[in-house]
């Protein structure tokens, strides 16, 4: 019997816990909107990343390019993978609102959460043997190789243009259906000792 009374106080001081985080959230509506991207070649190889942007400021069409401080992107990173999903590399191509890249171009549509137009991200640092991601998206995108930091790469995988946007849910939203799961958790546990 006492040890249903403690698991009840507990999920009832988690529960409250959830409460105030959801709260603390809700006070602070300037948060980064995050999303994931994923890309498969013909070959296997791949693109795995996310990116960032606050959206209470972004308009609805984010335009980025060049170097330096971005209008509206907060980050931008992104994983390459051979067919065996090795690591090839990684890049963070924007971090803390500024691009590391004077090749880097980016298009997205707030409103349908999809890419669009022109695609340019990784590499572009100056390193020989480099990653990068570039191509037209709906037409045809490429994973290439610098190789000599002179305008000569090799492409290492293709597709048609197609690759995945996916919204992270907000930390906020996780919470709460946490909390709702406890609150279930919570009445079962009472219906559990009414029948003892």
């Amino acid at each position: 019997m006492k040890n249903i009374f403690a698991k009840i106080a507990t999920i009832a001081a988690t529960s409250t816990a959830f409460s105030v985080a959801i709260a603390a959230g809700a006070n602070n509506p300037a948060q980064a909107v995050d999303f994931n991207f994923n890309w498969k070649g013909d070959a296997g190889y791949s693109a795995v990343g996310s990116f960032s942007y606050d959206e209470a400021t972004a308009p609805t069409i984010i335009s980025e390019s060049g170097s330096g401080a971005t209008n509206f992107l907060q980050s931008l990173n992104v994983s390459f993978l051979d067919p065996f999903n090795n690591l090839l590399g990684t890049y963070n191509t924007v971090s803390g609102g500024v691009s590391q890249s004077s090749f880097f171009t980016f298009n997205f549509d707030t409103s349908t959460q999809k890419l669009f137009g022109p695609l340019d991200v990784a590499g572009g640092t100056g390193v020989i043997g480099e990653y990068f991601f570039q191509g037209t998206i709906g037409d045809s995108l490429f994973l290439r190789q610098d190789v000599n930091q002179q305008g000569t790469s090799i492409t290492l995988d293709q597709n048609s243009g197609s690759i995945q946007v996916s919204k992270v849910p907000e930390p906020a939203s996780i919470l709460g259906l946490v909390a709702f799961g406890m609150l279930g958790l919570g009445s079962t546990l009472k219906k559990k000792q009414a029948s003892c």
